[in-house]
């Protein structure tokens, strides 16, 4: 990506990623620049902002992907050159994405929906295909030091509704919150969505899934539905005897 890099961050923008959970010491690690060429006049004309710390880059495809749709008031920081990144795909007014230093995501795909937030602390080795979803106002927040696997799945919401027949009243989840504490390591087909949080140094096993659960920290949860199955235990990304 060739683009024009102008103005430091705006100190609204720096303060609503702190409002979606950005660490001040990974804004500060970074010398942030806004893109200005090659995305169109009305992108900025409709408050959109999207800004590269140094070394950072998106692949042409990718830029290109954001514009394809009229959208207001987005934002967002990326801090990685995410070369192998397939999509990064913006649903809706409102959305807030911050991918830090040292995150890398071969092929891995990204969605943001309007008033959703996605923030990924690096580092974040994701080694392949891994998909991100935020949607109808949700929010994913994965603190520093993740380790996924292939195929693994963060989404909010399940895309869409699932109701009690006799109240009508949805039942699946909407606008859910995940938060990923440090040194996470979700392993292959991982599935993480609904209301979720995953505690600093657990693990989530092969084929897992955590739906509207919370993992504790130094613990390891496997099954589906995921229950504990260890705990008190640490995790190394060495292979060692």
């Amino acid at each position: 990506m060739d683009g024009t890099l102008d103005d430091a961050m705006h100190v609204l923008h720096r303060d609503r990623l702190r409002a979606a959970g950005t660490e001040a010491s990974a804004l500060d690690a970074l010398t942030w620049r806004r893109v200005r060429d090659p995305l169109p006049q009305w992108w900025h004309d409709q408050g959109n902002a999207l800004y590269l710390g140094e070394g950072a880059r998106l692949p042409d495809h990718v830029l290109s992907d954001l514009t394809t749709f009229p959208l207001r008031n987005v934002l967002i920081a990326v801090g990685s050159p995410m070369d192998w990144l397939s999509s990064l795909l913006v649903g809706g007014d409102g959305a807030t994405v911050f991918l830090d230093r040292r995150c890398a995501m071969t092929a891995g795909e990204i969605y943001c929906g309007g008033e959703s937030s996605i923030v990924l602390h690096g580092p974040v080795v994701a080694t392949r295909s891994a998909i991100v979803d935020a949607r109808n106002g949700g929010s994913i927040l994965a603190l520093a030091d993740q380790l996924w696997a292939a195929n693994v799945y963060i989404a909010t919401d399940d895309m869409h509704r699932l109701e009690d027949p006799r109240t009508g009243e949805r039942i699946n989840p909407f606008g859910a919150h995940i938060r990923l504490g440090r040194h996470v390591w979700l392993c292959r087909d991982a599935v993480v969505t609904g209301h979720a949080e995953i505690g600093d140094g657990a693990v989530v096993g092969m084929r897992s899934m955590v739906r509207g659960q919370k993992v504790p920290p130094n613990a390891v949860a496997a099954g589906s539905p995921a229950r504990i199955v260890r705990e008190d235990v640490g995790w190394s990304p060495d292979d060692l005897p």
